[in-house]
């Protein structure tokens, strides 16, 4: 896997933070945050982003989003009991799609990089994103600075 462009290394590139403690049971046997921990630790930026962006009660009950691809980049080990960063923004959009980029930093250095892929479906089908969300999603766009 090539390594991620630069900007995505920068934590100032994302316009969502969360920041989140890590626990002992995300350790694996050499004492690292393993990669269920990544991955879960992403996956509550990504919810957390998604919320912001479309909340429960503003979405039509006929659309429904889903994961179609969750690809992470291992870069550095993670330690317990050091909290994250989970710093998280919209990468691409797509016809009924969007890439969600995301970066986790741990003591001021990027140790991972997350692109997830969110299919929206209407009525059970991918149909064009309402003009509405493609606004919404525009505005969390992660870009170099």
């Amino acid at each position: 896997m090539p390594k991620p462009e630069s900007w995505r290394l920068n934590a100032a590139s994302y316009p969502f933070h969360l920041d989140l403690q890590t626990r002992f049971q995300d350790m694996d046997i050499n004492g690292h945050l393993n990669n269920v921990a990544f991955a879960a630790l992403f996956e509550s930026g990504r919810v957390l982003l998604n919320r912001e962006i479309r909340p429960w009660a503003e979405r039509p009950e006929n659309e429904r989003t889903m994961v179609a691809a969750v690809e992470i980049n291992y870069l550095a080990e993670g330690n317990f009991p050091d909290p994250v960063q989970i710093a998280t923004g919209i990468g691409r959009l797509g016809t009924s799609s969007w890439t969600i980029v995301q970066a986790m930093f741990q003591n001021d250095r990027c140790i991972a990089t997350c692109d997830t892929v969110v299919v929206c479906r209407t009525d059970g089908e991918a149909k064009p994103l309402r003009a509405a969300m493609v606004s919404e999603l525009e505005a969390k766009l992660a870009k170099a600075v």
